[in-house]
């Protein structure tokens, strides 16, 4: 049953906690912007080996995502630490089994976005977003990374991209967001929420 208010899914990968900081700071950005709702879902470790099997439910924070969530959202925000420049495992096996949504064209003009962090500053922060986007393309989606009208951009020490939010978590993840991180976080969450809403009619009328 779809929510009365439409919602940003927004979707993402944590190990240490960096990236559902991230995550949590998104979704106050969305929920600045007036008639839209965020709802935060997270995906279970995947294993090489067939033993390791995550409860249903996650001992804390979000739960795990369905294709229902993805399939009635309004727009994406998907999030992941880097792994060697590339979108974690278990966030990628999720997407890898969203085929299903690809041939109905579930996702077809709907906005979406990513966001990341990284142990260190050139750790791979722009082609983890450039890895995300890829599958977004593919699902017909509207990309929406963060413009430069929001000049945090030019001054940030840390995190922060063109192409989505990013956060220097430190090699221990314990860097807090910095101001100026959390102040980019929040236009991409306000942005891709304001989004969702211009483009729900363009949807209602394809």
């Amino acid at each position: 049953m779809r929510d009365a208010l439409p919602y940003v899914l927004i979707l993402y990968y944590s190990r240490y906690g960096a990236t559902r900081a991230m995550a949590e700071q998104l979704a106050a950005g969305v929920e600045s912007c007036p008639g839209v709702e965020a709802r935060l879902r997270t995906v279970p470790s995947v294993s090489p080996t067939c033993e390791a099997v995550d409860p249903d439910i996650p001992a804390e924070g979000a739960i795990y995502a369905s294709l229902d969530d993805l399939r009635h959202c309004a727009g994406l925000a998907l999030g992941s630490p880097t792994r060697f420049g590339n979108m974690a495992a278990p966030l990628k096996h999720f997407v890898d089994g969203t085929s299903e949504l690809w041939l109905g064209g579930a996702l077809i003009d709907k906005p979406a976005t990513a966001f990341t962090s990284t142990a260190s500053l050139h750790g791979g922060q722009e082609t983890t977003l450039l890895s995300m986007l890829l599958p977004l393309l593919h699902h017909g989606m509207v990309y929406a990374g963060i413009p430069y009208s929001e000049t945090a951009l030019m001054t940030t020490a840390g995190g922060g991209t063109p192409y989505g939010a990013s956060h220097l978590a430190g090699q221990r993840s314990d860097r807090v967001v910095t101001d100026e991180e959390r102040q980019l976080i929040h236009a991409q969450g306000h942005r891709i929420a304001r989004l969702a809403l211009s483009l729900r009619p363009l949807r209602e009328t394809s």
